[in-house]
C-alpha cells in the first residue's frame, strides 16, 4: 500500500499538468489584450472579449482574465477593435449588374450592415432575404422597397441615369394599396420622394406610423422643410432640398416652385426635378440666411429628423476622391466591363473643371453638416452607392472622413455608421455597441481611427456574427475570388 502513494501523487500530477492553466471558453474566439471603441464609451485597452454562438459573451480586463491556452485566441496588441460598420444609403437595383458583387465588397471594407434606400420590391427583398439565409456571410440588408413618388416620377427608366426604382402615385388610394403591399413583404422602412404632392407626402407618414415603419426620403418640392418635417418624416436623404427652406427668398422659391409644378409641359419626373433644381438651387445657396436655417434646424431637432448627408456624393464633383489611389484600386474590384465604364466615366468629368457655384455649394454642404450635428440632430453615415462611381465600401470610409472634415470629431463620426443607424431600426440592444450578449459584427483595426479617421480603412479582419474573416480572406473576397 506504501508504494501506491507515490504512484497515486505521480498520477495526479500528471492529471493536473494536463488542466487548462486559465479559462477555457469551449467553441469560442477570443481576442486578448486589443484596445476596444465603443462609439458610445471612448477607448478602452487591453481587453479581452470572448465570441461565441455569433454573440460576445464576455468582455474583461484582460489582466484579469487568463485565458487557457487551449482556446482560440487573437492576439490583439497594438489593434483596436470597433463595431462593424454601416452604410445607411445604397441601391442594390442601382446597378443590377454589380449587386451579386456588393455583398463581398461590403463585408472586404467593414461594412457588416446596409440600408437600401429604393429599388423594385422583388428585386431588393432577393437580396435581403440571401443575406437572412446566410449571415455569418453577407451583410444585414434592410430595405425601404421603391421609391414612393408622384407623378411623373423621377426614377422612371427613361434612361441609364434613372432606372425604375420608383412607382408614380396618383391618389390616396394608390398610396395605401401600395403601402400594404409593401408591408406584407417585409420592408423595413418606407421612403417618399421629390414629385409627391402634400396629401400624398402627408398618407405615406400616415400609414408608415400605422404599420410601425419610418419614413425618409427627399422633401417634396411641393413643400418646405419644416412643414414635411411637422407631419413627421422620420429622416431626410442627402440634405435634399433644405437649402430651399433655408434661404432668405423661401417664401418667394415656394410660389415659383408651385407655378413649375402646376405647369404640364409633358416632361419626365427627371425633367422637372431638374428644372427646378436649376432655378432655384444658385439662387437658395446665394441668399442663405443663418437665421432662417437655425429656425429650420430648430423643427429638425425638435421633430428628431434625422439627416443622412450623403456628403461625399456631394462634394464628389469638387473634391474627386475618385482620382485617390485606394479609389483607383477598388475600380479593379468590379466586373471588368463596370471598370472600363467607370474609368472612361471619370475621365469624362476630369474633362469639366467645377464652376465657381460648384465649389460654393461644396462649401455650404459642410457647413450645413455641421451646424446639423451642432444644432444636436442625430447624422446617419450614407454613401448612395454605386451612384456616381462611389465603390460599395469603401465609399462609406470617405464618408466618415468628410463628416470629420465637417465638424464631428472621429469619435462621432462612428457613432454616425454604428449605434445610430442601430438605434434607428430599433436595433441597439442588438448591434451598433460593444457590449456583452450583442451580436458580434466586429472589425479589427491595425490603427487608432480616434487619432485618424482615415485608419478606419487600415482593417485586419472583419467578424460577422461570430464568423472570424482574416485579412487573407478579405483580399479574396474583394478580389472575388472567395468561394
Amino acid at each position: 500500500m506504501k508504494v501506491l502513494k507515490p504512484i497515486l501523487y505521480i498520477y495526479l500530477l500528471f492529471i493536473w499538468g494536463c488542466q487548462p492553466q486559465g479559462t477555457l471558453f469551449k467553441d469560442a474566439l477570443c481576442i486578448e489584450n486589443i484596445s476596444i471603441i465603443d462609439p458610445e464609451v471612448g477607448l478602452v485597452s487591453n481587453q479581452t472579449v470572448i465570441i461565441k454562438d455569433g454573440k460576445i459573451l464576455k468582455i474583461s480586463d484582460s489582466a484579469e482574465l487568463k485565458l487557457a491556452s487551449e482556446n482560440t485566441i487573437i492576439d490583439g496588441n497594438g489593434k483596436y477593435l470597433i463595431p462593424g460598420l454601416w452604410d445607411a444609403h445604397v441601391h442594390f437595383a442601382y446597378i443590377e449588374d454589380l449587386a451579386p458583387r456588393m455583398f463581398d465588397l461590403f463585408l472586404g471594407y467593414g461594412i457588416t450592415s446596409v440600408r437600401d434606400t429604393g429599388g423594385k420590391i422583388d428585386f431588393v427583398k432577393d437580396w435581403k432575404d440571401k443575406a437572412l439565409a446566410d449571415p455569418t456571410k453577407a451583410p444585414r440588408v434592410m430595405i425601404a422597397g421603391p421609391l414612393l413618388d408622384g407623378h411623373p416620377n423621377v426614377y422612371d427608366g427613361s434612361d441609364a441615369g434613372h432606372p425604375p426604382l420608383s412607382v408614380g402615385l396618383r391618389s390616396i388610394e394608390d398610396v395605401t394599396q401600395k403601402i400594404n403591399e409593401l408591408d406584407s413583404l417585409g420592408v423595413d422602412l418606407l421612403k417618399a420622394y421629390e414629385m409627391l404632392s402634400p396629401e400624398l407626402f402627408a398618407k405615406i407618414i400616415e400609414q408608415g406610423k400605422e404599420k410601425g415603419l419610418k419614413v425618409t426620403g427627399h422633401v417634396p418640392l411641393s413643400m418646405d422643410v419644416i412643414s414635411a418635417s411637422n407631419l413627421g418624416l422620420n429622416s431626410m436623404e442627402h440634405l435634399r432640398n433644405l437649402e430651399l427652406s433655408c434661404a432668405s427668398n423661401s417664401e418667394e422659391l415656394f410660389l415659383e416652385r408651385q407655378r413649375v409644378l402646376a405647369t404640364d409641359l409633358g416632361e419626365t419626373g427627371s425633367q422637372r426635378r431638374s428644372k427646378i433644381h436649376d432655378l432655384q438651387r444658385k439662387s437658395a445657396v446665394e441668399n442663405y440666411d443663418d437665421v432662417k436655417a437655425d429656425e429650420v434646424l430648430k423643427v429638425l431637432a425638435k421633430n428628431d429628423t434625422w439627416q443622412i448627408p450623403t456628403i461625399t456624393l456631394n462634394t464628389m464633383f469638387t473634391e474627386r476622391y475618385f482620382e485617390k489611389e485606394d479609389w483607383k484600386k477598388s475600380f479593379t474590384y468590379l466586373p471588368d466591363h463596370m471598370e472600363n465604364d467607370w474609368k472612361k466615366g471619370i475621365e469624362m468629368v476630369m474633362t469639366k473643371a467645377p464652376s465657381d457655384f460648384d465649389r460654393q455649394y461644396t462649401q455650404w454642404k459642410l457647413m450645413m453638416v455641421k451646424k446639423v450635428h451642432q444644432a444636436d440632430i442625430e447624422i446617419m453615415a450614407g454613401t448612395d452607392c454605386p451612384i456616381f462611381y462611389l465603390t460599395p465600401g469603401l465609399s462609406l470610409h470617405e464618408e466618415l472622413a468628410v463628416l470629420v472634415r465637417s465638424g464631428l470629431s472621429p469619435l462621432e463620426a462612428l457613432k454616425t455608421a454604428t449605434v445610430n443607424p442601430a438605434a434607428y431600426f430599433g436595433l441597439e440592444d442588438e448591434l451598433g455597441s460593444i457590449k456583452e450578449n450583442m451580436w458580434a459584427d466586429l472589425v479589427i483595426l491595425d490603427a487608432d481611427p480616434l487619432e485618424n479617421i482615415e485608419h478606419t480603412k487600415k482593417i485586419n479582419a472583419v467578424i460577422k456574427q461570430g464568423r472570424l474573416i482574416n485579412r487573407e480572406t478579405l483580399d479574396e473576397l474583394l478580389k472575388g475570388t472567395d468561394q
